[in-house]
């Protein structure tokens, strides 16, 4: 029974088909008698595209605004735009240390630790990040962990202006400051 029924069904389907198909030819066009004319593809175009055959590259046009946004200080807004940056792109290392930048001015140091994280296992421990993560540390009051990951980069990259700065606003902290021994009567 099922056989009769999907047979008549073609049959019906191809006589419906067969109706539409009446093509007459003008000159440099082919027209077709039919309710719904799907467009024409240019010679040589594949109409289907698989999902690996993508050509294009993700936009950092997110990153970028994060950028943006936090460089003009607003943490908030710049934390959004690097997390909808890191989903389009995971393995974009700028997108991850931005979005940790972002979380550590926003006083988030749990979730900082975690984009830290990837972004050193997506790149290594760079000159940018172990400076990062030492100025979280340092806006954290954590003040040794701080020192080493700022001597750590140093030791990579010692003429890095950034990272002697923040060497010398480390070493002017009051828990750092030396002292000469006090004389003794």
């Amino acid at each position: 029974m099922r056989r009769l029924v999907f047979w008549l069904a073609s049959a019906l389907l191809a006589t419906a088909l067969a109706a539409c198909e009446t093509v007459q030819t003008v000159p440099e066009s082919t027209v077709r008698d039919a309710a719904v004319v799907a467009p024409t593809i240019p010679d040589g175009l594949d109409p289907v595209q698989e999902p690996t055959d993508v050509k294009y590259y993700p936009s950092d046009e997110t990153a970028r605004m994060g950028l943006e946004q936090f460089n003009r200080g607003n943490f908030g807004l710049s934390q959004r735009y690097f997390k909808q940056a890191v989903e389009k792109a995971p393995r974009d290392v700028t997108a991850w240390i931005g979005l940790a930048a972002s979380y550590d001015r926003l006083r988030r140091f749990d979730l900082a630790d975690q984009a830290y994280v990837q972004a050193v296992r997506l790149g290594g421990e760079t000159v940018q990040i172990l400076n990062d993560q030492g100025y979280s540390y340092m806006l954290r009051g954590n003040l040794s962990a701080a020192r080493r990951k700022f001597e750590r980069a140093y030791s990579l990259d010692p003429t890095n202006p950034v990272i002697v700065n923040n060497l010398e606003l480390l070493n002017g902290s009051r828990k750092f400051i030396e002292r000469p021994p006090e004389n003794q009567p």
